[in-house]
């Protein structure tokens, strides 16, 4: 049966604003003047920490635009939505709809513990996301995205050597005003995203904005005694911002939560063709036999105050926030069903039985995260030639793990292992950076930041699968101090075109796994340091008609953090790597290419490598296609010069959009399709293991009228039904993981 809608978030946010409706109706803002569409519109983005326009900033930034950000999430798609839409970005997750994991420009982190740290930082409304448990809320009601790459040490909160994800919601204004968004899709998907903004006194604005998303499963399992249907999902979210501003103080003050119920991944057994990445002969994505349970719960909540205090010559920034989550995800991972529950004739793909002769049946849950963090920053408003930005940093995290093992061949499937892991992690910072214009056209910046990092962490096993003694309290401290910094120069060759040049450092910090639910130990990845070099250019051209930025880069990373497999068991393991090295080079491009056609264009080029004559990992545990050589101990291969895992050398994105006016309304078309080449899923290669290259488009056919106030529209994802296998449990049985099938609805849009 369909699963009931109930938008709890969404009704309690419209009952706080409606209320207030009659009495500012008479604010109403008039009906905007329609945009000039014969030129290109400035990009500002504030990755600088200061709203500059993109082409005055010297570094490779891509914005994301509002609207953009519409069509991508139409069918209900969560944030892995954005992967490759810009230059050098890959997102994905082995988790579903949470616990996303970021890359740019190769660098990422592949660990799926649940206190995994991750070089890529995600910012969300000026607070720092941590924990993969925050770092997944729904994009909704937003201004922009931007991706700032390379090391973005002295500006932000948490050191993020390889790049910063930026997301602005949209802010409480001065007029009652508000739109939602309805789409209704495929599976009975239903996304609708709405948003009332109410201004309440001459000082005093609210916006309320929501959004619930959900879908029947899509997914049977004919196997009896366990989860019967999977792949649904019905992820609700909140947020209410009230701005205050009167004479040199100005507030925004913000509430944000999260309710998400579904399944997590389904990982299939035996859905490889050995020898090749192809799916097995009969595949049916529809098909999944298991005999385990599967569900997945998060719950997120966030208050936080932005305030600033305007003074002569300077502005006072404090930015505090606290975080809380919980979370729980249980699923088979050895993807199949246990010999004893096996029918005679077995399901069959291609002679490849999907029954297994063991269980593997866990869950991961977060039953507690708190993180507090708190900015204070002091910087220059003037428009002298130097402009200058000072900073304090504090992080405090706590964070416990419970890991679960469950016996899938008894009746029941009983709980019979359980460990868990504690962690504080505190670190504070000072930052410091200067932007002087030497001359109109030449302007240099620099920065500084010094970084002290500690982390308390104890991991116990109190039940011990399969019998055998516990283990623990397990302990560890690490600690770590960094000065990382950054320079930088802009240089106008002309009104249209600019060049510029960065070098800069970055730091992540020692990071921790302590994954002994079947293991003995706990491994600690000391710090790791980049050191990155890019230039590039920014250019308007043809009477702001096209726009284009290039940029070419390298850089290479000392005791980078890796995530190894351990072969035939269902555990990783952190490891340093001597050194890591990536270069490349990226274009982003925008044209009016006609009166009623506009394109875009993006390419990367992304060559990673790993440089460690000295280091060796597990290859699988499965019967796969290893090609790397065999290492001095017995079952390693070397991984010298062996890419990144999940790094593809090319990514490119391309956009066609055809507007004009029909009758009294606009149509609108639009087209947009993202490449991603072949990938290692893993530290090692394997036949198997290398994700094939793969194209996935979208398209959307809108009408909107009465100015813009209503729109109707056709959408389609993944147009093509492109599928293959992205991910793998390597441990057993050619275990893979699926892209998204192809979605497809309308949409409904009204502005108020």
């Amino acid at each position: 049966m369909p699963q009931r809608i109930t938008p709890t978030l969404l009704t309690l946010a419209l009952s706080m604003a409606f209320p207030w409706q009659s009495a500012v109706a008479q604010t109403a803002a008039a009906p905007e003047a329609k945009k000039d569409v014969s030129q290109l519109e400035a990009v500002i983005v504030t990755g600088s920490r200061r709203a500059e326009n993109l082409r005055e900033v010297p570094l490779s930034i891509s914005a994301i635009k509002s609207e953009e950000l519409d069509t991508y999430n139409a069918s209900g798609q969560d944030i892995r939505a954005l992967s490759g839409k810009v230059p050098s970005l890959n997102i994905e997750s082995d988790y579903g709809r949470t616990f996303p994991r970021f890359y740019v420009r190769g660098l990422g982190n592949t660990d799926f513990d649940m206190n995994a740290s991750q070089p890529v930082g995600l910012v969300y409304d000026d607070v720092v996301q941590e924990s993969i448990a925050l770092k997944g809320f729904p994009v909704f009601d937003m201004e922009q995205v931007e991706l700032l790459r390379g090391p973005q040490g002295t500006l932000f909160g948490r050191n993020s050597p390889a790049g910063v994800m930026k997301f602005d919601s949209a802010k409480p204004g001065k007029h009652f005003e508000g739109y939602a968004n309805l789409g209704i899709g495929r599976w009975n998907a239903v996304n609708l995203e709405t948003a009332v903004n109410v201004p309440l006194s001459e000082d005093w604005q609210m916006r309320v904005a929501g959004i619930v998303q959900r879908q029947d499963n899509r997914v049977h399992n004919p196997i009896a005694g366990a989860t019967a249907d999977l792949e649904g999902y019905n992820d609700k979210a909140l947020r209410v911002q009230a701005a205050y501003k009167n004479g040199g103080f100005s507030g925004l003050f913000k509430i944000q939560a999260r309710d998400f119920k579904g399944t997590a991944t389904t990982f299939r057994a035996n859905i490889i063709k050995k020898g090749t990445n192809d799916f097995v002969d009969g595949y049916d994505d529809s098909y999944y036999p298991t005999d385990g349970y599967n569900s997945q719960t998060l719950t997120s909540n966030e208050v936080s105050a932005r305030l600033r205090w305007d003074f002569d010559g300077v502005s006072l920034y404090s930015i505090t926030a606290h975080d809380r989550a919980k979370f729980y995800s249980r699923g088979d991972v050895d993807g199949g069903f246990g010999a004893p529950y096996a029918p005679p004739s077995g399901p069959n793909y291609g002679g490849q039985l999907a029954n297994i002769p063991f269980d593997a049946q866990t869950a991961d849950g977060i039953p507690m995260l708190r993180q507090t963090t708190q900015e204070f920053r002091l910087q220059s408003n003037t428009s002298a030639p130097l402009q200058w930005i000072a900073g304090l940093y504090y992080f405090n995290e706590k964070l416990q793990v419970d890991s679960f093992n469950f016996d899938s061949f008894a009746a029941g499937d009983p709980q019979n292992g359980y460990a868990v892991q504690r962690q504080e992690a505190k670190s504070w910072a000072a930052f410091g950076n200067l932007n002087y214009a030497v001359t109109p056209d030449f302007k240099v910046r620099g920065g500084i930041r010094y970084t002290d990092d500690k982390k308390d962490f104890t991991a116990s096993r109190t039940q011990t699968p399969f019998g055998g003694a516990n283990v623990g309290p397990l302990t560890t401290n690490p600690k770590s101090t960094n000065w990382s910094w950054d320079l930088g120069a802009n240089y106008n060759l002309d009104k249209s075109v600019t060049v510029f040049t960065r070098v800069a450092t970055g730091y992540r910090a020692p990071s921790i796994q302590g994954r002994v639910l079947f293991g003995d130990t706990i491994s600690v990845a000391s710090s790791e340091k980049v050191l990155s070099v890019e230039a590039g250019f920014k250019a308007d051209l043809l009477d702001n008609t096209a726009r284009i930025s290039g940029t070419v880069f390298k850089y290479r990373v000392k005791d980078m953090q890796l995530t190894a497999g351990s072969g035939s068991v269902n555990q990783n393991r952190l490891i340093n790597a001597a050194k890591a090295e990536g270069q490349g080079f990226e274009i982003d491009a925008q044209a009016i290419i006609a009166r009623d056609w506009r394109t875009t264009l993006g390419f990367s080029y992304n060559d990673t490598e790993i440089k460690d004559p000295n280091l060796f990992a597990s290859p699988c545990g499965a019967p796969c296609t290893v090609l790397d050589p065999a290492g001095p101990v017995t079952g390693s291969v070397s991984i010298n010069g062996n890419p990144l895992p999940r790094a593809p050398k090319v990514v490119w994105n391309w956009t066609l959009k055809y507007s004009t006016e029909i009758g009294n309304g606009e149509l609108t078309v639009l087209t947009d399709w993202a490449f991603k080449d072949k990938y290692n899923m893993f530290l090692y290669e394997a036949v198997e293991y290398r994700a094939k290259s793969a194209l996935e488009g979208g398209l959307r056919v809108g009408y909107g009228w009465a100015n813009g106030k209503y729109e109707v529209a056709a959408f389609s994802r993944n147009i093509t039904d492109h599928r293959q296998v992205v991910a793998a449990i390597d441990f057993n049985n050619l275990t893979g993981i699926v892209n998204e099938p192809r979605s497809y609805g309308v949409q409904f849009k009204a502005l108020f």
